[in-house]
């Protein structure tokens, strides 16, 4: 079985074979299953009204009912314009709010007949005709299908809510602009695979990934004014059945080679890990949707649910549908054409039959193309609906017609809700909010509609007057929390144009207002209704900013917390809300086109367990920043305040629903972020900002046996911040594959940790931390098991992967270690909580990073190989694996954990770097607690700033933190070094070992 390595002490024991895992293992004694793919009965009737439902609420449902959809009528004028548009970037702060086109918009189309068009050439057959449907339909009688119920203890149990969905969801986002920034750990812009999966090695055959900024022109989404090749390479729906036929098995891919993990140590590439290209026709491939935008966790979709059952792994859809783009192509036309029967927009995956008629990709239906697309504005020519732009972008955004409006677009609308207390005061937060928001006043996305408002509140509830024609702000108090009512509805949001020198001399003047307040009761309930009541005509942004656990009126909570149970090796308790207030105050915010984004700074224990309940389902943001304080922790008043200017500068949409279709035979059951499930399918987002990130997880409803290749679209309808109802969409398109080894050379290791770190939060909340631990290390059981048993032709010792999925055990311990789901390390329950909930929001680029961070050495820095964005040199230095050994007195390594970034300096570390870099004469002087690396006039200061610089263009600010051996951080660090045994963990080693050990059973 493998070298052993001989343990220098005694060796904790291995985990017990688990009780929680995704299928039954026939070598392991019937344990629980962790059903990966099938949906779970819902919690209430499916028979929902609008009445958002009461009682306990997961934040991802079982769908059970459906919208239907009336066609549209269009009208035959309209108007276009476009910018093609290259690779989307990572989110960066202050992008711009509206799109700017590159040129002037194309106007319409000449008048009189269209020019006499020659007909074109027959398609090839296309095989059988399908049934058409829409995704997940309910039954005639409207009750739901019933489940498969393989699920019992060890499984994520999903419950939602239904509300009626509003009358059209689809979804679009507003466009914006980015500026170059870092990848983090990328996850787009990597050098392409062909299809067929490259045979060269992944470790040491990739180079590494350019810059956003220069990726940008390299490795564009499709080239606007390619042509689709109608007549020269037939469309998914006309592929040759030779493409279902292609087993990857003919000549073995690099994805399959063969490794033993026991044996090969060193895994882990230099360069960041690219997503895996989907094995399909190069025009296809050529237009597909870019990877940081819509990804799936195997890229080649099982022909059916058996044999998905069989590979054991999950099955899902991770997006960033809002994503800060560089450039995006932008339609303004009166007909959006979509499929008649599933609603689907016309995009690059499917089949024109001739110029007048095209069939869905998702449904196979055979639509007509409305007259208006026949003329091409970019070409100015009639006869080519196939080179239109929405054919030519798998990512494109549209200017909806009225058609897409329930209501005239609503304002921008901002409320600010204020925590004055004596403990809110000694933080000092209340002045650095003041003084950023002064700051980025005019940067606040919006137009002439603007509104803006503030409220504060200790024991009581603060309005303020700001009525146009005032000589100063009028602050109105309201004592009565039991039965909260708003003072003068009229003057408390006011035109921030109208009003803006009002609003100055307000946060000028609140810093001081409270400064010598002795309140320390807090009424946060009471604020939220009041902040409810004030937004509801309207809708709007709500931002709360909370420093203590709220004890007085509507929502008060008691402390759960027990500190001596914090390094417990046993369940953690307390996960889950104290109360459902926050919840049920939430949807009623999504009701009322409302989210709540919760900023949370404070050293105390706030139950963030029931608080974040306000921004999960009103789709809002969660911030936290625990010990903050203006003085004693000036690392996270940094954080505090960049998160701030990102935060009121982001482009932002209003009134947003979301709905994600797939092909027939394919269904959505289970949905992961911040949001509340209005219907089926359809997403509730009262806002949605370019920083958030959703999963899916999905399952195979129908045999794929006659379709060689299948479609996804997320479609985000939402108002822009000038006013603008705005729909985007995201296409793309997978291959279907009949065989287990194609299955596992599809699979894309970074999204499946990422979705199985989503269904591990619900499973620790719902069931037991313990229970999504054990299933966790079953997920890689499981999967290496099915390998072993059902791909390898020849049987060897050792514990065998394949190539694609060799990180996979690596990244399991990981999580295992991650702060979310760790035991026996001091860890507090707000920041547990707190590391959840991102990993259930966040893009999946950063939370890789907190999963398993990148680590550098840095005190030798050069320009070899280094990217040059805006004239500045970045330098690219290989990754390291997470392990003390890799460590070394002399040098200087930086550890990038997505929220934080660690610069560790070894105690015989090079005097070079250390005057070069850190301005000091030698190790001793390194002050304790540095976060800031001066401005030095250096060629090592400027390579070492521009790379953490580099580092942190991302949505949520890292602070930097330079330690000692003597340092108290050191601890922090190390706790990072996953591959390395603690007091309460295995080492990377020994978990393998218990792997094969489980394996082979």
């Amino acid at each position: 079985p493998g070298p052993r390595m001989p343990p220098a002490q005694p060796t904790p024991p291995p985990p017990a074979v688990s009780s929680s895992s995704y299928y039954p293992n026939p070598q392991i004694p019937q344990a629980q299953a962790w059903q990966y793919n099938t949906a779970l009965p819902p919690t209430f009737p499916p028979n929902s009204t609008s009445t958002p439902p009461r009682g306990p609420l997961g934040n991802h449902v079982t769908p059970t009912t459906t919208v239907v959809f009336s066609s549209s009528s269009f009208s035959d004028i309209y108007i276009f314009f476009i910018t093609s548009g290259s690779a989307p970037q990572p989110m960066t702060p202050m992008a711009s709010h509206a799109y700017q086109p590159g040129r002037a918009p194309y106007g319409p189309p000449p008048p009189g007949p269209p020019p006499a068009m020659k007909a074109a050439p027959p398609p090839p057959p296309t095989g059988p005709p399908m049934s058409s449907t829409t995704p997940l339909p309910p039954k005639a009688d409207g009750r739901e299908k019933p489940f498969r119920t393989l699920l019992t203890k060890g499984t994520f149990v999903i419950a939602g809510g239904i509300e009626t969905g509003q009358n059209e969801g689809d979804v679009e986002c507003p466009v914006g602009t980015s500026q170059p920034g870092p990848p983090g750990r990328q996850l787009g812009h990597y050098p392409s695979l062909p299809p067929g999966y490259q045979n060269t090695s992944v470790s040491h055959g990739v180079t590494a990934p350019a810059h956003p900024a220069m990726q940008a022109a390299t490795q564009p989404y499709g080239p606007a004014t390619q042509p689709y090749q109608q007549h020269g390479v037939p469309g998914p729906a006309q592929l040759s059945p030779s493409l279902a036929a292609m087993s990857l098995q003919s000549s073995t891919p690099e994805a399959l080679r063969v490794v033993n993990l026991l044996q090969e140590r060193n895994l882990l590439p230099p360069t960041p890990i690219p997503a895996p290209t989907p094995c399909l026709p190069q025009d296809l491939q050529k237009v597909n949707c870019h990877p940081e935008v819509f990804r799936s966790t195997l890229c080649n979709i099982p022909q059916t649910q058996s044999l998905l059952n069989k590979a054991k792994m999950p099955l899902g859809l991770l997006l960033h549908p809002f994503k800060d783009l560089s450039q995006l192509p932008v339609v303004t036309s009166s007909t959006i054409v979509r499929c008649r029967s599933c609603r689907t927009y016309i995009n690059p995956f499917v089949s024109f039959l001739d110029q007048r008629r095209w069939k869905c990709n998702l449904c196979n239906r055979v639509n007509d193309v409305p007259e208006e697309f026949m003329y091409n504005p970019v070409s100015r020519s009639y006869g080519e609906p196939h080179k239109r732009p929405e054919v030519q972008n798998a990512t494109i955004e549209f200017i909806a017609p009225s058609e897409y409006m329930l209501r005239p677009p609503q304002p921008a609308v901002y409320l600010f809700i204020l925590d004055v207390s004596h403990n809110a005061v000694e933080t000092g937060y209340l002045n650095v909010f003041c003084q950023s928001l002064l700051d980025n006043l005019s940067r606040l996305p919006g137009d002439s509609r603007t509104k803006i408002g503030f409220i504060t509140f200790d024991s009581t509830i603060h309005f303020y007057n700001l009525q146009e024609g005032l000589s100063q702000p009028q602050m109105l108090i309201v004592s009565d929390i039991e039965d909260i009512f708003l003072p003068t509805p009229d003057s408390l949001l006011v035109n921030l144009n109208e009003c803006k020198e009002l609003v100055q001399d307000l946060l000028k003047s609140l810093p001081t207002l409270f400064q010598k307040t002795m309140e320390t009761q807090s009424a946060l309930g009471s604020a939220l209704q009041a902040g409810f009541k004030l937004l509801s005509p309207t809708g709007g942004r709500m931002s709360v900013f909370q420093t203590q656990l709220p004890n007085l009126g509507a929502g008060a909570l008691q402390s759960r917390e027990d500190p001596n149970q914090r390094a417990s090796a046993k369940d953690v308790q307390h996960l889950s809300p104290a109360t459902d207030f926050y919840k049920k105050l939430a949807l009623d915010c999504s009701g009322q086109q409302v989210a709540v984004d919760l900023f949370l700074l404070s050293a105390q224990y706030c139950d963030l367990a029931s608080l974040g309940c306000i921004s999960r389902y009103s789709a809002g943001s969660i911030y936290h920043y625990p010990s903050y304080h203006h003085q004693h922790s000036p690392a996270q008043v940094e954080c505090f305040q960049k998160d701030l200017k990102r935060y009121l500068s982001r482009k932002i949409g209003f009134e947003a629903v979301m709905r994600i279709r797939c092909s027939k035979g394919l269904s959505i059951h289970t949905f992961h972020g911040n949001f509340f499930v209005r219907s089926t399918d359809l997403l509730s987002l009262p806002n949605v900002n370019p920083d958030a990130g959703f999963a899916v997880q999905m399952s195979i409803d129908e045999n794929l046996d006659d379709i060689q290749v299948v479609s996804f679209q997320a479609a985000l309808l939402y108002t822009s911040s000038k006013g603008e109802r705005r729909i985007r969409v995201h296409t793309l398109c997978l291959p279907v594959v009949n065989s287990l080894s194609d299955i596992f050379a599809g699979a894309d290791v970074q999204a499946i940790t990422g979705l199985l770190a989503c269904m591990a939060v619900d499973r620790s909340v719902t069931s037991s931390l313990g229970d999504a631990r054990d299933a966790l290390t079953n997920a890689a059981i499981d999967s290496l098991s099915s390998y072993r048993q059902n791909v390898l032709t020849i049987q060897q010792p050792g514990l065998l992967s394949p190539a694609c999925l060799r990180l996979f055990p690596l990244f399991v311990l990981a999580l295992l270690k991650q702060k979310s789901f760790r035991t026996g390390t001091s860890t507090r329950l707000d920041e547990r909580v707190f590391s959840m909930c991102q990993l259930k929001y966040q893009p999946l680029a950063y939370s890789m990073l907190m999963i398993h961070p990148s680590l550098y050495r840095v005190d030798d820095l050069t320009d070899e190989g280094a990217l040059n964005i805006n004239e500045r040199t970045i330098p690219q230095p290989r990754l390291l694996q997470l392990s003390v050994e890799k460590l070394s007195r002399e040098g200087a390594f930086l550890m990038d954990a997505g929220t934080v970034i660690y610069l560790w300096i070894g105690r015989n570390c090079n005097p070079v770097f250390l005057t070069q870099v850190l301005g000091v004469p030698n190790y001793a002087a390194v002050p304790d607690n540095l976060h800031l690396l001066p401005d030095l006039d250096t060629a090592e200061s400027q390579r070492t700033r521009a790379f953490v610089g580099w580092l942190r263009q991302r949505p949520f600010f890292p602070s930097l933190h330079i330690i000692r051996d003597e340092s108290q951080r050191k601890g922090s660090f190390m706790q990072n070094m996953i591959e390395d045994r603690t007091e309460s963990a295995l080492s990377y080693y020994e978990f393998l070992l218990h792997l094969q050990q489980q394996i082979s059973k």
